[in-house]
């Protein structure tokens, strides 16, 4: 178990209104210090206790990078919001975003710790993700591929 976030002091940091901005809010308000989470997928031996999310379906998922203020990188976390569970939110690996096929969208809040001199940056995933202000769905699919 580690703590998400090293105080209740993080604020804000050049806030802006996002389309996403629910997303972050509820991430933000179940993971208030002192929340602590632990890696709900573990491989390896004790398959049993990692979740497929595949039959979870998770709508999204959020990456928080911490790192110390213009220095190096602390830690990069997953979490995907899980409904009937205790929890709003449960921790997963890089590996499983992978696999359900989740890339990052342009969508991301940045959070300071003046006390702890700490930078928090919260990034979303989605499985899928159409962008529409481009004509093309995916920017790896060749154009030529394309039927107009």
């Amino acid at each position: 178990m580690s703590v998400l976030f090293c105080c209740e002091a993080i604020q804000p940091f050049r806030p802006k209104r996002l389309t996403h901005e629910d997303k972050f809010t509820s991430f933000m308000k179940w993971g208030n210090f002192p929340k602590a989470s632990s890696t709900a997928t573990t491989g390896g031996e004790n398959d049993q206790e990692s979740l497929d999310l595949a039959e979870l379906e998770p709508p999204y998922a959020v990456q928080l990078v911490c790192q110390i203020n213009y220095g190096p990188l602390e830690s990069k976390r997953y979490f995907i919001p899980v409904e009937g569970k205790d929890e709003a939110f449960v921790e997963v690996s890089e590996e499983d975003l992978v696999k359900a096929n989740f890339q990052k969208l342009n969508s991301y809040k940045n959070f300071r710790c003046e006390a702890h001199n700490k930078f928090f940056e919260l990034n979303l995933y989605q499985k899928d993700p159409v962008n529409l202000h481009h004509w093309r769905a995916n920017l790896a699919r060749p154009a030529g591929s394309i039927d107009l």
